[in-house]
């Protein structure tokens, strides 16, 4: 389960060169869609370890439904033995950067089987990320559920 952990340490680690050209705006959007996919990954595995390198300790995670959680609720969810996702892709994502914070828009597709039954997901999701300690970590994120 711990397989994303090394991987996600290299990914956070961003140089303390952190100059503001077209260069490095690139690399931030390139790590920063890496750690969207590290994300993804890391709740299909229930990998919690890697999750709490990925989201700052005052995450606010507003679900398709409406509910609110915190980063110890939404550990917890991914946590939740009635949940098994099987599947979670992330597609048309787009990176903005802004100085030391990236806002992440795209579509996340999840399938898999909750409380023994089978079911797929397609949202619409906005991911905030900021540069903390050298270090990239989600605080916000929204999605909404789109009909098919």
């Amino acid at each position: 389960m711990h397989k994303l952990l090394p991987v996600l340490v290299l990914l956070l680690a961003v140089p303390d060169f952190h100059a503001q050209d077209t260069g490095q705006a690139g690399a931030d959007q390139a790590r920063v869609l890496a750690l969207e996919n590290a994300w993804n990954q890391a709740v299909q595995q229930k990998d919690e370890a890697a999750l709490k390198l990925l989201l700052g300790p005052d995450l606010v995670y507003v679900d398709y439904d409406g509910t609110i959680m915190d980063k110890t609720v939404y550990l917890a969810s991914v946590r939740s033995q009635t949940l098994h996702a099987a599947r979670i892709v992330s597609e048309a994502m787009k990176v903005n950067i802004y100085g030391g914070v990236a806002v992440v828009n795209g579509v996340y597709r999840e399938n898999g089987l909750k409380n023994g039954k089978p079911y797929s997901l397609r949202e619409r999701f906005t991911d905030t990320w900021v540069l903390q300690h050298q270090t990239w970590v989600c605080v916000a994120s929204q999605s909404t559920l789109l009909v098919r």
